[in-house]
């Protein structure tokens, strides 16, 4: 019998999947439980559509993070820190303080956006990773300076 994973299950796959399985199996167990529905014509024709507009929000949403990353790659942060001897940070700039500058320039996103190669412990310039999208990054210069 085949049928539609309505959710993912370790042993069959990932939810939208058509898998066969056994007759007994599917209606004894998937079925009754929710995580698998019978892929007649009816439920193959709307995962079909499901599939379709899904993929339309994810290229909806990769044009606006491209439209974010346009703007963004024109924006450089300026971190006033203060230091200590030998022009050390006392403590790091942290994404979350990445965070608080890119929001001051109008850009509102999560610090989880934020990549970071290594800690930021010293003056510089450095070049910031930010993930808007699963194909879309952007580097962001950071100038680190004494306050």
């Amino acid at each position: 019998m085949r049928v539609i994973l309505k959710s993912d299950y370790k042993k069959l796959g990932t939810s939208g999947r058509v898998v066969a399985v056994k007759d007994g199996y599917a209606r004894n167990f998937l079925i009754p439980r929710g995580i698998a529905v019978p892929a007649d014509k009816s439920a193959l024709k709307t995962l079909a559509e499901e599939n379709r507009v899904g993929d339309l929000r994810k290229n909806k949403e990769k044009r606006t993070a491209q439209k974010i990353a346009d703007q963004l790659a024109k924006v450089s942060l300026t971190a006033k820190v203060k230091v200590g001897e030998e022009d050390k940070l006392f403590g790091s700039v942290t994404t979350q303080d990445i965070a608080d500058l890119f929001k001051e320039k109008g850009f509102d996103f999560d610090k989880r956006k934020i990549e970071l190669t290594d800690p930021i412990k010293e003056l510089g310039v450095y070049q910031v990773n930010v993930k808007l999208h699963s194909d879309v990054n952007v580097k962001v210069k950071l100038w680190v300076i004494k306050n």
